[in-house]
């Protein structure tokens, strides 16, 4: 597994000298989703967050010999973004981990905000409040020494851990990370990634929109089982890959979640698929929450750059005689 792993991101130098200027934002560019969400603890499920929780891992090329930030775009919960609920009361805290430890495959850890999920290093902690301070501005966390987080050479370097949990309050904080080498401005760290193994987001707004994320499928996959939760009637579900074009999954209605199950081909193993939710209502805060896991229940990790590049569905013309 680990070396299938390897030799994965060994092959994605090359495409990450095309992707590399917006795959430093999280979530990237040609993802199309504004923002990360992360609601306070006594917030209702209804509005589109399962555990109040986030997590996302960052990765930097075992390389990097300099030190690297990490940046939240609108860190606290208040202004012109954030989700109101009848006045303002949230805090969110965010928490960068370090060392051996930070990095676990344990899917209740990844999941859901239980056990000891935060694990490693305390490298950074900050709590922001209900407040407008950071409203459409940048927090930079840092600097980092690479050399701090997992060394993870199947994974691409060294991976650190970053955590959003929603400590008080029923707002929504919608917010946004981007990986960089400088502390007061967006410039991106050549060869970095990010994943999550759940992730939690805001739809765009209009009508027609597409958004993608990018689960990983390695070459052990056999099957998989998608996950939403949330999407309101609001949007349907499909999947881009080499052996699917546009292949419609269930989607679930208002605070409830939706699965089904779908072969995995030849074609598709040691690829990303491409999962698009394409907008056909007009909610304006429509948030959502989505996972993937394989035959065996394992979660599949989602990159902001999509290891092998862009999925293309392979058409396939039919002879007959």
């Amino acid at each position: 597994m680990k070396e299938n792993v390897k030799q994965i991101f060994l092959g994605i130098v090359g495409m990450l000298i095309g992707l590399s200027s917006y795959s430093q934002a999280v979530p990237a560019k040609y993802e199309n989703i504004p923002f990360l969400v992360t609601f306070g603890k006594d917030a209702e499920q209804k509005w589109g967050d399962d555990d109040k929780s986030q997590t996302f891992f960052f990765a930097i090329p075992a390389n990097q010999t300099t030190p690297f930030y990490i940046r939240v775009f609108d860190p606290d919960c208040g202004g012109q973004h954030d989700e109101n609920k009848g006045g303002f009361n949230t805090q969110t805290s965010f928490t960068i981990l370090g060392g051996e430890s930070c990095y676990s495959t344990n899917d209740n850890e990844n999941r859901n905000p239980v056990g000891n999920y935060k694990k490693g290093n305390m490298l950074a902690f900050k709590n922001f409040g209900a407040s407008t301070k950071y409203d459409n501005k940048w927090y930079t966390f840092g600097p980092f020494n690479p050399k701090e987080g997992a060394n993870k050479p199947e994974l691409g370097g060294y991976v650190f851990k970053v955590i959003a949990d929603g400590v008080s309050g029923d707002d929504g904080n919608l917010y946004r990370y981007f990986l960089s080498s400088s502390p007061t401005s967006n410039i991106p760290l050549e060869g970095g990634n990010a994943f999550t193994f759940e992730y939690s987001f805001r739809l765009p707004a209009p009508e027609k929109s597409v958004s993608h994320i990018y689960p990983f499928v390695d070459n052990n996959v056999l099957s998989i089982k998608q996950f939403n939760f949330d999407f309101d009637d609001d949007a349907y579900i499909r999947i881009l890959s080499a052996s699917k074009n546009g292949l419609k999954v269930k989607t679930s209605n208002d605070s409830e979640w939706a699965n089904d199950e779908n072969i995995i081909t030849d074609d598709e193993r040691n690829t990303s698929l491409d999962i698009q939710m394409v907008k056909y209502g007009n909610q304006r805060n429509n948030n959502v929450v989505f996972y993937i896991t394989n035959q065996y229940g394992k979660f599949l990790p989602f990159y902001t750059v999509p290891i092998g590049g862009m999925p293309k569905y392979k058409y396939k013309i039919k002879m007959t005689r």
